[in-house]
């Protein structure tokens, strides 16, 4: 995966200052529509994500861990890398070098665990009808030390939708509770809007949305988190 360098700007440091930071134009548009092309003439290797309410090329653990599907998870990572691979050769390096950029450590895979992968979301699907819950990004951070450290969720945009589809960012960050409160769902948010090849970075424990979004085509997105070792390393997965 070619994209830009990054700018001094575009840093984890200044995302500590910031809610979310939007780097414009990482890909190119012409390979963003490219990527965006593969991904579709791959659905045979799609995963199907709640009943068909969204799919995936890879795995996202968190759809495994909410259905209750987590073992499947595990067993069939290396599998979807290999999926993933053939769809979009170089995709998941070119995503664990990118974050390395931004963060200035090290970044390995993190063992067990898929790499970076791709959302669709369909017309017409319950994303686009209603949005997206408004949540915290804690399903890989498994316990307090993790949720406790530095972490980014990284979300490039492939496809935008034709209509809406932005990231919606709070200003409430994971405090304890793994549900957002009423009020914190409520509060005043910042909708950051993509075009293709646009990507947001924010840190997992912030809170966000995506909005509803209108138009025939698909939304199709790479995401990765990244979860920071007491080591001095990060590890990314899907």
């Amino acid at each position: 995966m070619k994209s830009r360098a990054l700018l001094p700007r575009e840093s984890w440091e200044a995302l500590r200052e910031a809610r979310a930071l939007r780097l414009p134009a990482l890909l190119d548009r012409e390979t963003a529509r490219a990527m965006s092309e593969q991904v579709l003439a791959a659905r045979e290797r799609w995963t199907e994500d709640f009943g068909g309410a969204q799919f995936s090329l890879g795995r996202a653990f968190y759809t495994h861990l909410e259905t209750g599907r987590e073992r499947h998870y595990f067993k069939d990572a290396p599998k979807a890398d290999v999926r993933v691979e053939a769809a979009l050769p170089g995709m998941q390096a070119g995503v664990r070098a990118l974050v390395a950029a931004f963060v200035s450590e090290p970044v390995l895979p993190r063992p067990g665990f898929c790499g970076p992968g791709v959302h669709v979301f369909l017309p017409g699907c319950e994303v686009a009808k209603k949005g997206g819950s408004v949540h915290f990004d804690l399903e890989g951070l498994r316990d307090d030390a993790e949720r406790g450290s530095p972490a980014l969720s990284l979300v490039i945009m492939l496809q935008p939708a034709e209509e809406r589809g932005g990231l919606r960012i709070f200003p409430g960050r994971f405090s304890g509770s793994h549900r957002a409160t009423a009020a914190e769902s409520k509060a005043p948010y910042e909708t950051l809007a993509y075009d293709a090849g646009d990507a947001l970075v924010f840190e997992s424990q912030r809170l966000h949305q995506i909005e509803p979004f209108a138009g025939a085509s698909p939304r199709i997105s790479i995401t990765a988190h990244a979860l920071r070792r007491p080591a001095g390393h990060w590890e990314v997965w899907f």
